[in-house]
This record gives structure tokens, sequence and C-alpha cells, in this order.
């Protein structure tokens, strides 16, 4: 009886991880669509887009990238404003966490309050009132407009400050004993403590900054100034005829690795910082 059961377990455990292998492969297609157009010459694509192997082979797509349009300007605003955005968000979201998590001044339930609620708000409908402030200020077209509306994400805060309530009192009980200060708690237990967390939040908010489409194409009027997503919109515009579909396919590929490469290095943080800030 206790064989048959292994048995049945072990059936049921195959069926669930092929039909995942056979979800995860059907997903994967489009991936692997586009990477083998990356590969293939702009004649042939011209023809037929048709096919996941890459034959005939060539590499001109991607050496275009660096002669081509302005694909490597676009790169190079995409990681300052990513890379700057994420920085920033950290500091801003790891302060104002353990501020609610662990301070007590007016109103601190009703602030907190107020920044779950903006988890709610859409973006879109931020977008007429950030476009009034930053032209008032005169900073379209710059990297700190590009920056400066992503920074204090409700998420980033939530997320700290729940991670904050997760770590126990009596480490900094024990540190307040040996005379140290709030800020020197903060900075030297808490923020070590915090690294998983800080890890996740850090590439959500690379890959979100990365991938962000609207706001970049509100601000950046200048073609100097243009994020890879607002560049790679245009492409499909300006060259998609002259330059070839395999062009567009190249510089996709190509704009997409820094967000590949980030996922693969500190994947093993997403699980564990998100267990720790939920208390689990």
């Amino acid at each position: 009886m206790a064989a048959r059961q292994l048995r049945s377990e072990r059936t049921s455990e195959w069926l669930i991880r092929s039909l995942l292998v056979g979800l995860a492969a059907l997903w994967m297609i489009p991936l692997i669509w586009i990477v083998a157009m990356s590969f293939k010459p702009n004649d042939v694509l011209a023809m037929s887009t048709s096919g996941l192997l890459p034959i005939p082979f060539t590499l001109k797509n991607f050496s275009d990238i660096f002669f081509v349009s302005m694909t490597p300007r676009w790169l190079l605003n995409s990681a300052v404003v990513a890379l700057g955005t994420t920085a920033l968000t950290l500091v801003v979201a790891s302060l104002a966490g353990y501020a609610f998590a662990r301070l007590d001044f007016p109103f601190k339930r009703t602030l907190f309050i107020i920044v779950l609620a903006g988890l709610m708000v859409p973006e879109q409908t931020l977008v007429i009132p950030l476009h009034a402030v930053v032209t008032s200020w005169d900073l379209h077209n710059t990297h700190f407009a590009l920056m400066a509306p992503r920074v204090a994400l409700p998420v980033g805060v939530f997320l700290m400050t729940q991670f904050f309530k997760a770590v126990p009192k009596e480490l900094e009980e024990a540190a307040a004993i040996d005379n140290a200060s709030r800020f020197t708690i903060f900075r030297r237990i808490m923020l070590p403590l915090s690294i998983p967390a800080l890890v996740t939040l850090g590439i959500y908010t690379f890959l979100h900054s990365w991938n962000d489409f609207f706001w970049p194409l509100v601000s950046a009027t200048n073609t100097n100034m243009y994020t890879i997503t607002v560049g790679l919109a245009s492409l499909q515009g300006n060259f998609a005829q002259t330059e070839g579909l395999g062009f567009i396919m190249a510089t996709a590929v190509f704009a997409s690795l820094p967000i590949v490469i980030v996922y693969l290095i500190f994947q093993r943080y997403l699980v564990r910082g998100i267990a720790l800030s939920t208390g689990k």
C-alpha cells in the first residue's frame, strides 16, 4: 500500500514537472524566435521570418548596433538612469522604512497609510502633474528628470518597513546600552542585516527603471536623451525598412542582456529577501 502511494506521488510529481517544462518551453518560443532573427541576414528576413534556427548565420546585425543610429548613447542613458534610480531608491526606502518601523513621530500611521495608498495610484495619472513640475523647473531632457519621479516608490518603502519590523528589537537595545546613536544602529546593525531586502528592492527597481517607457517618452524629447526603450520604439518607425528587421531584433536582444545578467547574478537573493521582509 505504501509502495503504491509512493508510486502515485512520483507519477503526480512527474506530470506536474512535465507540464511546467512544457509551459516554460512554450513561453520561450517567442524569445528564441527573436534571438534567431537577430542572427539572420536582413535580405533573408525580407523574404521570410519563420524558423527558430539562425540559418544562414551572421553577426552583422550586432556589429551595426555601434555604427548605425544612436543605440550606444541610448544604452548609456538607460544605464545611468537605472543605476542612479536604484541607488537613490535604496537610500530613500531604507531610511523611510526604518523610520516607519522603529521611530515614533506625529502622524506616523497616517503617513504610512498614505504611502500604501500610493500603491493603488496608476502612474499614468501622475504624468500631467509630473510634466508640469519638471517643465517649471526646466529639467526636461536631463538624467535627473528621468530618475526623480521613480525614486520614492511606495513598494520600496513598504518592503523595507516590513523587513525592519521583523528584526528583533533586542539587537538595537543591546547597541543602545553601549551608547550607540540611532544613526549608528541603523548604519552598523540594521543596514548589514537588510542586505537581502536591499538586493531584492534593487533588482526590482533596476528592472522597472530599465524597462520604463512611458515617462522617458514624455520627458525625453531630445534624441540624445532617449533611453533604450524609447530609442527602440523610434527605430521601429525610422529604421525597420532601411536597416532591416534583423537589426531591430539584434538591438532588442542586446538591450535585454543587462536585465538577464542582473537577474542571473542576484536571483538567489529574491526569495530570501521577500521571505525575510514578510517575516516568514
